[in-house]
């Protein structure tokens, strides 16, 4: 065998190892990317099992129970009253029926309707959803700022200065929202007069209750990426800059930064789904518009359809949104296949 076909046999070899390489991380990438999906499905179908099953638990006779509920007074009703109820809701049908007919329905986008408002579910909740959305997606990008400014300044500095980064992120990530909600409304509001007691959809309105949001979703996320921001800082990578001239803040912020984030960019989907169940509270506090209202009406006045329609949405968000950050991650570091 010649010089030359030699090499072109290893070159052969080489490209067919790697060509079984690349297909065995597509197989594994293809493998957790059906995992998630299935999680998610099981997610979603047990929040709509539980909804389902939260709406049997009307003490005494369920026909009776929402005739009351949609009249305001608690008493013994009649067949005939009771009929219309019975046909709308489908009530004569075996409990099973029931169920299959209200998945059915959720596949179709149909949360129910009202108690109350007589109305379609999904209506109700569409009129509050953007600004719920509003805030929720202010309060993730606001908690990222604060979280990168923190990590920057405190990560891999003198020993002092990083136990204090990290005390401060522990702190802040334990602090209950509707805690927080409430002091920043007392100092900021109410003392200093700087922002609106009762929240609008105003700018000035939204800062307080996104800063509500953000400060303990920083702390949790400047936990995740501090570790590997100080990792990072320890790579070959970071002297070489240090090497050709470039300052410790341009390092941290176009070089350390990138590869310390991953960690964070994995919990945004979690992030999504918490922080919107916080917004609930949130808008309750400083009296915003949102599905918060809306849901705290809804139990005050028992329209059990409206509430379990706004978990099943929550629920919905929150794992499409983890599915869409575990694609993405794959995507962007094909090293994470397991």
């Amino acid at each position: 065998m010649t010089l030359t076909s030699f090499s072109e046999t290893i070159a052969d070899d080489a490209r067919a190892d790697e060509s079984r390489a690349r297909g065995t991380r597509t197989r594994r990438r293809a493998t957790r990317i059906l995992g998630s999906l299935v999680s998610a499905v099981v997610v979603l179908w047990g929040a709509a099992t539980a909804a389902f099953l939260a709406q049997l638990a009307l003490p005494g006779d369920r026909a009776t129970a929402i005739l009351n509920i949609r009249t305001g007074q608690a008493q013994q009703r009649t067949a005939e009253e009771l009929a219309p109820i019975i046909q709308q809701y489908g009530l004569h049908d075996p409990v099973i029926v029931q169920y299959l007919g209200y998945l059915g329905g959720l596949l179709r986008g149909d949360l129910g309707t009202s108690y109350q408002q007589f109305r379609p579910v999904w209506n109700i909740i569409s009129e509050q959803l953007g600004a719920t959305l509003v805030l929720t997606l202010s309060g993730i990008a606001l908690a990222w700022v604060l979280m990168t400014v923190w990590v920057v300044l405190t990560a891999g500095r003198a020993p002092r200065i990083r136990a204090l980064g990290s005390a401060v992120d522990t702190a802040v990530a334990g602090m209950p929202p509707y805690w927080l909600g409430i002091l920043l409304l007392l100092v900021f509001a109410l003392q200093l007069r700087w922002f609106p007691v009762m929240g609008g959809t105003g700018i000035a309105g939204l800062v307080l209750p996104a800063l509500t949001l953000a400060i303990p979703l920083a702390g949790f996320m400047g936990q995740a990426t501090r570790t590997e921001f100080e990792r990072a800082l320890e790579q070959p990578f970071v002297l070489s800059a240090r090497m050709r001239g470039m300052g410790d803040l341009a390092i941290r912020l176009r070089h350390v930064l990138r590869h310390a984030s991953i960690p964070a960019i994995t919990l945004t989907g979690w992030a999504l789904g918490a922080t919107i169940s916080g917004a609930v509270i949130v808008e309750s506090i400083f009296s915003r518009p949102g599905i918060g209202d809306t849901l705290v009406t809804a139990v005050s006045t028992q329209d059990l359809p409206v509430v379990t329609g706004i978990v099943v949405l929550v629920a919905l968000i929150y794992v499409v949104a983890n599915v869409l950050v575990d694609i993405a991650y794959s995507l962007i570091d094909p090293r994470i296949t397991t």
